[in-house]
């Protein structure tokens, strides 16, 4: 009796240590997107340099010592306007050089035309003979041609001493001066960068895989960052036919018609271009994965349980991935965590719009 007194204590004893049944566990909780029907249209941005249009260094065409240079970087200049000078000495020495040359050859034919005419009359009485006189004449027209070349050479001097002088030949700003008083400048070397400002454009480059977008002559809205509230029209005037060897990107100019100081040289603006978007779907990189070799999305259905969707993909941009088939308008798609997902289970989707909700509790 008291055994089974004992066997009864101790029952009661194990059922009151029990816990209460345990609660059936939650539906996890997925981040969905509801796919639109339809996207509006595209707008790709991209951010450039204002150029002009017509830019281009300027330099000596002989070599020298830089002893003045009389403007600065953003000076306006006027045609014949003198912007820089060389050491004159040496151009001034070579062209008095060339006039003393041209005055030993002009001496020359004058002694040459009097040798010429004496033998002349000589041969006319028959005092010296046609092979001599043909000798004087020869003479003449060397001592003629030497005049020639001199006078050529001293015209060439000529230039050589005006060449000391850097001008401009249109109006325009100094953007760049890589060369200072006292350096040694070779023919032809950069002294001043000399852009004219009358037609502006936009320096931009565009990836490889968007440059087959682009065309020549397509519209697009130009803004300063420094005066984002203004819009410009812009027009594609060029496309580099070859990509940069350093960025693999191609270089396109965007022509601004209307183009005034409130878009200086050298600021930095951005360019718009605006297209109408094929029926497509960008989805985070994080929401496609692969079944079977194929590409695959996670859909919730109406009673809330997933569903694996093959969908065809585009392109692969900064934004996501480009979602061409497979989804129809309203369907909800998991956009993360999809490696862990089982085909049929039963989830709580939250919208990616919908407001954080925190608990109260912890």
């Amino acid at each position: 009796m008291k055994t089974k007194l004992a066997g009864i204590l101790l029952a009661a004893l194990l059922a009151g240590c029990s816990g209460p049944p345990p609660a059936e566990k939650p539906p996890r909780a997925v981040l969905v997107r509801s796919v639109a029907g339809g996207s509006g249209p595209e707008v790709r941005v991209y951010t450039g340099e204002v150029r002009a249009r017509h830019e281009a260094d300027i330099g000596f065409r002989i070599g020298g010592k830089l002893v003045e240079r009389n403007v600065d970087v953003g000076a306006r200049v006027r045609p014949g306007m003198v912007l820089a000078r060389l050491d004159p000495q040496d151009v001034k020495l070579a062209e008095q050089a060339a006039a003393a040359q041209v005055s030993v050859a002009e001496a020359d034919v004058a002694l040459a035309r009097v040798e010429f005419e004496r033998v002349q009359n000589l041969h006319a009485r028959n005092f010296v003979s046609a092979s001599a006189l043909d000798g004087r004449r020869t003479s003449l027209q060397a001592a003629e041609a030497r005049l020639r070349q001199a006078r050529a050479q001293r015209a060439t001097a000529g230039n050589q001493a005006a060449y000391a002088a850097l001008t401009v030949a249109h109006e325009g700003v100094v953007t760049a001066a890589p060369a200072e008083v006292g350096q040694v400048v070779a023919a032809g070397q950069p002294v001043l960068r000399v852009a004219r400002p009358e037609q502006r454009e936009v320096l931009i480059h565009v990836p490889e895989s968007r440059v087959a977008e682009l065309r020549a002559g397509a519209p697009a809205a130009v803004r300063a960052w420094a005066n984002p509230a203004r819009t410009y029209a812009g027009s594609v005037r060029e496309i580099a036919p070859a990509a940069d060897a350093a960025t693999r990107s191609y270089a396109a100019r965007v022509a601004v018609a209307d183009a005034d100081d409130a878009l200086p040289l050298g600021a930095t603006a951005s360019v718009a271009f605006t297209e109408a978007a094929a029926a497509q779907t960008v989805l985070p990189l994080t929401a496609v994965t692969r079944v079977d070799g194929r590409a695959t999305v996670w859909t919730v259905d109406e009673a809330s349980r997933l569903v694996p969707v093959e969908v065809q993909t585009g392109e692969f941009r900064e934004d996501g991935v480009v979602v061409l088939g497979g989804l129809s308008a309203g369907t909800r798609v998991v956009l993360t965590g999809v490696h862990r997902l089982v085909a049929g289970e039963t989830v709580r989707a939250v919208d990616e719009s919908a407001p954080i909700a925190l608990d109260a509790g912890k």
